[in-house]
């Protein structure tokens, strides 16, 4: 399995062309069949995977453009692999829950063209690899929500669209600047994120092209005040776009400050550390207060999702070993939980035909196993401990504690904002009587919506009891960036503040 790397990408493209030769009536089981193929592929990865080693494996490199550097350059370290192991599991759970009727063989194929796309942009290491598999990530997206949305489909599409191309636009203009610089310095070609790591660049040249990187980054998050695009994405978007651009797409902004704005600019992400951590912090009040004034339920779940991703946020410029590595595992937890709770969504809407809480009341005298793993995941995403979301929060908090204490405890009870409107939200939909006829006739979940989200009530259990399988290969790969970090950053401050921080990480351990 050498080119496993390879066959995780491309397998779902290449089944999606197949797909148009299948039968209309058997899409679905093909899609699903595939999608459980990519899964057990990923699987596997991480079976074979070393997580006591820093170095980046499966590594694959094929010269594509060799006189200017361009190469197909694949590889997964600890910080990559389980978000390609999350992308492919909610692709897989997304098929098995999706409600779509019309052109149903469209949106199998959409979706595992999504599937490589994002795979590939999680491990990829040629920067224009990178960057084109995240535009193309667009596309499927764009056509999900535009053709199998809600009313308002064609603006939500088009404003998810050109909020993200304008952003990737800027951050390709910090990518040809950094080639050309590593040309002036080195006298070489090379678009290889391992060559660009070397780099050592000024403090200046750092902070302009760390504002590149940020702009197309923080789109995608999205962060305060680039987030306008997301609520009406998720509220036109149909169920299985939502589960796919909360629990994945999301992530690729948190996986780029990660992989790309810290090992690359140490010295501007530690000027960076307050400003940032600031929008994080408006993020998880500002959101969270419009969430609460929701009446929609979809839109309370959207609106929650940015707070959470300002908790990633916070952890992601902790510039410690706890505080990334929990960023990282708050960005599974999120996928997991938030991907869980717009399927309940789809579930009921499918039934009712709407998301307003006014219309709902008593549910979980009518749906009891409904509302049991509504509850679950309410209780993991306002981190209730013993949940995968506790797990993820506690440890960003810890982790920039040591940065900041006055900016953690005023994080800290920001988050409790969220249990809040979550709470709220839990109470007026299944709680009190039932007091809406059409409510009475409701259906309980079925075999197949159970099938779907109880493994991910599992996970959600298994790895707020036991994170240690994830956490482990995750820490060893963000000690050895913190390491590098160090190593290249040009300021004695940056070196001191990184330096003290690696010293208590290995104190604690």
């Amino acid at each position: 399995m050498d080119n496993i790397l390879s066959v995780l990408i491309f397998f779902p493209a290449i089944a999606g062309l197949l797909g148009f030769v299948i039968d209309k009536n058997s899409i679905r089981a093909y899609g699903i069949s595939v999608a459980a193929v990519e899964f057990a592929l990923s699987l596997f990865l991480w079976a074979t995977f070393d997580g006591t080693s820093a170095a980046m494996q499966f590594v694959e490199l094929i010269p594509i453009v060799p006189d200017f550097g361009i190469s197909y350059y694949v590889a997964v370290d600890g910080i990559s692999l389980f978000l390609v192991i999350m992308a492919t599991l909610m692709t897989l759970i997304g098929i098995i829950s999706m409600s779509v009727k019309n052109e149903i063989k469209n949106m199998v194929i959409t979706l595992l063209f999504l599937e490589m796309t994002m795979v590939g942009v999680f491990v990829s290491l040629d920067v224009i690899v990178f960057y084109l598999f995240w535009e193309l990530s667009l596309v499927p997206m764009l056509y999900i929500i535009g053709a199998w949305g809600g009313p308002l489909r064609v603006y939500a599409a088009i404003k998810f669209f050109l909020y993200t191309f304008t952003g990737s636009l800027i951050m390709l203009v910090g990518i040809l600047f950094l080639a050309f610089t590593y040309y002036d310095i080195v006298g070489v070609w090379s678009f290889a994120l391992t060559d660009w790591y070397q780099l050592k660049m000024g403090v200046n040249v750092q902070l302009w092209l760390f504002a590149a990187f940020f702009i197309g980054f923080a789109i995608k998050v999205p962060m305060f005040p680039f987030h306008t695009w997301l609520p009406y994405a998720h509220g036109q978007a149909p169920t299985i776009g939502s589960v796919i651009l909360a629990a994945v797409l999301l992530k690729m902004g948190t996986y780029g400050f990660v992989r790309f704005s810290l090992p690359l600019f140490p010295d501007a992400s530690v000027i960076m550390i307050v400003p940032i951590a600031v929008i994080a912090i408006i993020m998880i009040i500002y959101t969270a207060m419009v969430a609460y004034a929701q009446e929609d339920i979809k839109q309370v779940i959207a609106y929650s999702s940015v707070s959470h991703m300002g908790i990633i946020m916070l952890g992601a410029f902790a510039m410690n070993t706890q505080g990334i590595s929990g960023s990282i595992f708050q960005m599974l937890a999120h996928g997991i939980v938030s991907g869980a709770m717009f399927m309940l969504v789809g579930m009921i809407y499918d039934r009712r035909h709407t998301k307003l809480m006014s219309e709902f009341g008593g549910l979980a005298l009518v749906m009891p196993r409904y509302a049991m793993i509504f509850g679950i995941m309410l209780m993991a995403s306002v981190g209730l401990p013993l949940t995968i979301g506790f797990v993820g929060e506690f440890l960003v908090l810890i982790g920039f504690y040591k940065v900041s204490p006055i900016l953690t405890i005023l994080a800290g009870a920001s988050i409790i904002v969220g249990a809040v409107y979550m709470l709220s939200l839990f109470k007026k939909t299944f709680f009190g009587e039932v007091t809406n006829e059409e409510n009475k006739k409701l259906l309980d979940i079925d075999a197949r919506e159970t099938f779907s989200l109880v493994p991910l009530v599992l996970i959600v259990v298994w790895l707020g009891v036991y994170p240690t399988p994830i956490l482990k290969p995750i820490d060893v790969s963000v000690s050895s960036m913190l390491e590098l970090m160090e190593a290249k950053a040009v300021k004695p401050k940056t070196k001191e503040l990184i330096a003290s921080m690696r010293s208590e990480d290995k104190e604690e351990n």
